[in-house]
């Protein structure tokens, strides 16, 4: 199962999409800075979630 989000960050006031096979480690390494593309954004808030049955499914989703 795939998950397409999104989130939010306060600290910069901007929202980042994505999607991965496993949310909860995801989420983990954007909030301890390890994603380049929101490092600079921490702590980041998941404020939706949607499953997808597949991988192109979920790329598809997040366009």
């Amino acid at each position: 199962m795939y998950s397409v989000y999104i989130l939010y960050s306060d600290t910069s006031n901007t929202y980042y999409i994505g999607s991965t096979a496993n949310l909860a480690d995801r989420l983990g390494r954007h909030n301890k800075g390890r994603s380049k593309s929101t490092k600079f954004g921490v702590p980041w808030r998941l404020v939706y979630r949607e499953e997808c049955n597949t991988r192109a499914e979920a790329v598809q989703r997040e366009k």
